[in-house]
């Protein structure tokens, strides 16, 4: 569960925070008293920067930020060089030539004129496929083939001894 525990975080984070300025906020009432006792007066004065530090971020200043712009565009730069390809130069556009162009439209012209001419030829009839069933099927053997005859009947040759 990696935001749960990200969330977590965050609310320790935040309830950190609240309760150093909560501190703050109490050692500097501590300081407050204390100097009205006739107490430590540094400790009054640590106590105010205390309190004043906890409420605000790091701040940079000017110079830092431009020393560190510069830094960074003197790193792009060299990247950008060691990595720049140099520019290829296009090639010039071809033309075509008015020879090239009639060659072409003749060899279309050429082309259609021969799908054209098989498109018109005449196809051969196809051959009709007859179907029969099987009863007519039967039917053409049984009148084609001859009716079988009766084999002759046979008799029995007298067995000589």
């Amino acid at each position: 569960m990696p935001q749960t525990h990200t969330h977590d975080r965050d609310i320790l984070e935040a309830a950190l925070i609240g309760l150093q300025h909560s501190l703050a906020a109490v050692e500097a009432r501590i300081a407050d008293l204390r100097s009205r006792l006739g107490g430590l007066a540094a400790a009054g004065k640590a106590a105010a920067v205390a309190l004043a530090s906890v409420g605000r971020k790091r701040g940079m200043s000017e110079e830092a930020r431009k020393r560190i712009a510069l830094a960074q565009k003197k790193r792009w730069a060299a990247y950008k060089a060691g990595t720049a390809k140099p520019a290829a130069a296009k090639p010039p556009k071809r033309t075509l030539s008015a020879e090239g162009r009639a060659r072409i439209i003749a060899a279309t012209k050429k082309r259609w004129a021969a799908f054209h001419k098989a498109q018109q030829a005449p196809k051969p009839a196809a051959k009709k496929a007859v179907r029969k069933t099987a009863k007519q099927t039967k039917k053409a053997v049984a009148k084609k083939a001859p009716a079988p005859a009766t084999p002759p009947a046979t008799t029995a040759a007298p067995a000589t001894e």
